[in-house]
């Protein structure tokens, strides 16, 4: 329910602290004290359209807070879950309008839309009045009434379910035989892409890794020339090894003549010779070190330029080539299996479709059956309402062809206000103090069933007296035995079965300035205010005994 309603700098309003309770709480006054303002500001927190003019004149922003206590398995707490909200605790809606047009909204102090607001605002207020065009508008309220009328929730949400099913097996089915129809037409292309990738058959990684051996071969072979040219030198035909080992042999044999002169030359050679034997040692260990195969760099990049080329012609990276052949394979697979996935579906989506349709069947017959009941109920409280003549209608048209996510029925309420006229939509064809008794009849019949935790009727007794507003008042309070009720009222008869009696009231505040106040009324000044809603501006001693009369007997009744 909503247990705080706090008001900062709103048109006539500079601050509002209200305590609501639970059951039926009126708010009385006189014309022009600020009633519809109170409710604009409720509506401003609710979601409604923020506009500059409701700042009050000389203030920078207005502000409305809106708090409410609801059970934890109430709607609105799991729409707060859904969107992140913390959900411990009061749910505390707070509306912030600026004097330049610009609005803020917070949910339990977190920045939210005006959006989700407004859709939170829905699960837990309902306005109605005279010129209702806050509740019952979306025809589709009009089904989930009755579903809730008739305890059908639960069917309601198998249809939804199995609707869900059907239109998910046929989103698949399509999307099935598109992709079959699409690879027919390249069955012969692919085949040949697919033998040409699996006799290819690339690895992951395998660019990289042949580029970086291509690239160490190439690096091998060119110091492997270098090596081979001085193992060449060294060793070919050209080497100077073997001049110099005959030189030493013939030098060796003159020694003997000229030890001195020759002996330094021989050893000179001798360790050269020595010097070019570890060279060509060195050189043969070089050559035999070099990982290098001509025809291992050659295999290496025909592989390469391979993978190289098929990227491009299949306009993929080296790297993909492994998924595109895949895909390919798998693509071949859906053609050659095609035939039997798409009966497969096909069966899975006629089974969908019939159990879609036999549950929405099936809720059609028990809405036509509640649809009967909730007439009745309707019908049934018309009369103390001064509508004997009128015929409340649960207009509702079956097409099984049209399988939406709530069945297959379309719902709304139609009336007919006298014998004899066209019937049609209540919201069109009833006069404004027709239609809030028709929808005062309609929330009455619903009781908690369907219903926002707060329901708030404005003025709904305009322009009836007398027996129809004590049964308005009557009905007020068995609807507030379910649910909070708030109304604000002209009818005395309404306004002594209340249970907190509010006073709104314009005052002077200075500077030529007037402010709306509001409070909570005792017995004496409740007798006094009924007083006068009964005799107007001037209360006379008998208004002041009818008044007392009428809280007594009213507390008489309610005991």
């Amino acid at each position: 329910m909503l247990s705080h309603l706090s008001i900062r700098d709103i048109v006539l309003i500079e601050r509002l602290d209200i305590e609501f309770r639970e059951g039926l709480s009126v708010l009385t006054g006189e014309t022009g004290a600020g009633k519809s303002i109170l409710l604009d500001a409720l509506s401003l927190a609710l979601g409604a359209r923020g506009d500059a003019s409701l700042v009050r004149h000389g203030a920078e922003q207005g502000q409305v807070t809106a708090v409410f206590d609801v059970v934890g398995s109430h709607p609105a707490r799991t729409l707060l879950r859904e969107n992140d909200i913390d959900d411990d605790g009061d749910i505390i809606l707070r509306r912030v309008q600026t004097a330049d047009g610009r609005s803020r909204v917070f949910i339990n102090d977190q920045a939210a839309s005006v959006t989700l607001l407004k859709e939170l605002g829905r699960r837990l207020v309902e306005i109605h009045g005279q010129h209702d065009d806050r509740a019952l508008i979306d025809i589709d309220i009009h089904r989930t009434l009755l579903d809730a009328f008739g305890a059908l929730e639960t069917k309601a949400a198998l249809v939804r379910a199995l609707h869900k099913t059907w239109r998910d097996t046929e989103h698949a089915l399509v999307r099935h035989r598109a992709k079959v129809e699409a690879a027919t037409r390249e069955a012969d292309y692919l085949r040949a892409s697919v033998e040409e990738l699996a006799k290819l058959d690339p690895e992951p990684q395998e660019e990289e890794t042949l580029a970086i051996k291509r690239t160490d071969m190439m690096r091998s072979e060119k110091i492997a020339g270098d090596v081979n040219d001085a193992n060449e030198v060294l060793s070919g035909n050209a080497s100077p090894v073997p001049s110099l080992a005959s030189l030493v042999r013939r030098l060796e044999r003159k020694v003997p003549e000229a030890p001195q002169l020759l002996e330094p030359v021989v050893k000179a050679i001798d360790e050269a010779l020595n010097a070019l034997a570890e060279a060509q040692n060195g050189i043969e260990q070089a050559i035999r070190a070099i990982d290098f195969d001509p025809r291992v760099l050659e295999q290496t990049e025909e592989r390469l330029f391979a993978l190289r080329a098929a990227a491009r012609k299949y306009s993929v990276a080296v790297d993909d080539l492994p998924a595109l052949r895949d895909r390919m394979d798998a693509d071949l697979a859906d053609i050659d299996a095609g035939a039997e996935r798409l009966a497969a579906l096909e069966k899975e989506a006629v089974a969908a479709r019939e159990a879609y349709d036999q549950a929405a069947m099936a809720l059609s017959v028990d809405r036509r059956e509640t649809a009967g009941h909730l007439k009745q109920a309707v019908m049934a409280e018309l009369p103390a309402l001064k509508l004997e003549r009128a015929e409340f209608i649960v207009e509702m048209a079956t097409d099984p062809q049209n399988r939406t996510s709530d069945g297959i029925d379309t719902v709304e309420y139609w009336v007919r206000t006298n014998p004899g006229t066209r019937a049609g939509p209540m919201m069109k064809v009833a006069s404004g103090g027709e239609l809030s008794r028709f929808l005062l009849a309609l929330k009455v019949a619903l009781a908690d069933r369907g219903s926002a935790p707060t329901l708030v009727f404005d003025e709904i007794d305009t322009g009836v007296g007398g027996a129809v507003a004590d049964a308005i008042g009557q009905r007020l309070r068995r609807l507030a035995g379910q649910v909070q009720v708030l109304s604000v009222t002209h009818a005395p008869q309404v306004a002594a079965r209340a249970q907190t009696h509010f006073l709104i009231a314009k005052a002077a505040a200075g500077n030529d300035r007037v402010a709306t106040s509001i409070r909570a009324m005792e017995t004496g000044d409740r007798q006094e205010e009924i007083a006068r809603m009964l005799a107007g501006a001037s209360v006379t001693d008998e208004a002041r005994a009818a008044a007392v009369r009428l809280l007594r007997e009213n507390a008489a009744a309610v005991s």
